[in-house]
Order: structure tokens, then sequence, then C-alpha cells
């Protein structure tokens, strides 16, 4: 299936920019707006971890295909959850009927939008992990931290100014990595992980302790000592 052309590319984009969706950052770059963050976050919740069955029909339904041609898109890469996800969300803003884009437009739509959310809340100082890689990670690290982190999140921000100090407490042969919260609720609901900032401490590959919020060094060094020593 032939993608979208250049025109139509910078179509959609001049639709999402009026519509608030899209907005631009100081340094002239683009950038989804929050008001559809946290639309697309309501429907990472309800789709970003649905088995394979309900993602079919999700994506037959949302496209308005048979179940065996939303297989052949899934399964050639040219629909992804992200996708779905973007695509459901842009609807929900544009509206599904009367004057809203077609469901053509907003697929392009969801494209661009794919491109252009916002950066990633997980620090530098960490590798970050997504519900793809995270068991792998897990299963080759059983003595590792893994730290959720949330966008527009004061606690968050708050802890990264003390990431360095938090991390300096941990033994040396403990596996630092992150996600981002919002991006990964298969890890979320495995984890009942609920809130962000978290540490979340595991010793042998199970899950000993989470810490949740921005807490002082120290107590962060206690939580440690006791799952590690």
């Amino acid at each position: 299936m032939a993608g979208p052309t250049t025109a139509a590319l910078e179509d959609a984009l001049d639709d999402l920019v009026a519509a608030d969706l899209v907005t631009e950052r100081d340094d002239g770059g683009l950038v989804t707006t929050d008001d559809f963050e946290a639309t697309r976050r309501v429907y990472r919740d309800s789709y970003g971890g649905v088995d394979e069955a309900v993602f079919r029909r999700t994506v037959a339904d949302a496209f308005g295909v048979s179940e065996s041609t939303a297989a052949e898109r899934i399964d050639d890469g040219a629909v992804t959850r992200e996708d779905l996800i973007a695509f459901l969300a842009l609807r929900s803003e544009l509206g599904d009927g009367g004057t809203a884009p077609d469901d053509e437009r907003l697929a392009t739509m969801a494209t661009l939008v794919a491109e252009l959310s916002p950066g990633s809340p997980v620090p530098e100082a960490v590798t970050e992990l997504d519900d793809d890689s995270w068991p792998a990670f897990l299963d080759d690290h059983p003595d590792a931290v893994v730290t959720v982190w949330r966008r527009d999140c004061a606690p968050c921000e708050a802890l990264k100014a003390d990431l360095d100090a938090v991390l300096s407490m941990l033994p040396d042969d403990v596996a630092v990595a992150g996600v981002d919260g919002e991006s990964t609720p298969v890890f979320r609901r495995r984890f009942d992980v609920g809130t962000a900032p978290a540490v979340c401490s595991f010793r042998g590959g199970a899950l000993e302790d989470v810490t949740t919020g921005r807490r002082a060094p120290e107590t962060y060094a206690d939580r440690f000592a006791a799952v590690y020593e």
C-alpha cells in the first residue's frame, strides 16, 4: 500500500495545528499538545495491552475492514498498536461524523502524530524499555531496578534531580532501566504500578519493592538495602 504523498502530509499537519492538537515549541520543533496526549493516554490504557485477537478486531472495526484484512495489515506492519491508538485518539478529538476527516485523512494524521509525539520522560542516564523489551531485560538481569516515569509530572522532575545520588546507592551488579509509564501498560498492569515516579526493585527476577513518589535519597538507600543486602 502506497504511503501518503508529501502534499497530503502537509495538509494533514495544517489540520492538526488548526485543531490545536499539534503546536510549535520555542525552538521551532513541533510536538503534540497536552490535551491530545491526555486523550491518547485513555486509548493507550484501553488498547495498549490487549491480546492479539482484540487488537485485530479493533483494527477491523476502526478502519471498516474484515478481520482477515486487518490481520494482513498488522502482519505487514502497516498498522501497529501505536498507529491504532493515535487513530482512535484523533477520531475522538475531531469527531467521528459530519465534518470530521475521513478514515484515510485520519490515518495520515496518525502517521504524523506518531512522529511528533513528545520526547520520552525517561532520563537519558538509564536505558529505556518498552512493553516488548522489559521481559527480556528482566530475564537477563534478575537483580534490577526499573524506574517508571510520566510526562508533565512534577514529582518525576524532582526525582530526576536526585537520580544520580539515588542510583549511586545501588550495588554495582544491579542493572538499571526506565519505562514511560504511559507507553507501557503491560508493565504497569503486570506489576500493579499505578503512579509515577515509581522505583521497582527486582531480586532474583521477582518484584520485591515498589517505592512511589519523590522520596529523600535516604529512603531509597533503606529500600535498596532491604532488597539487595
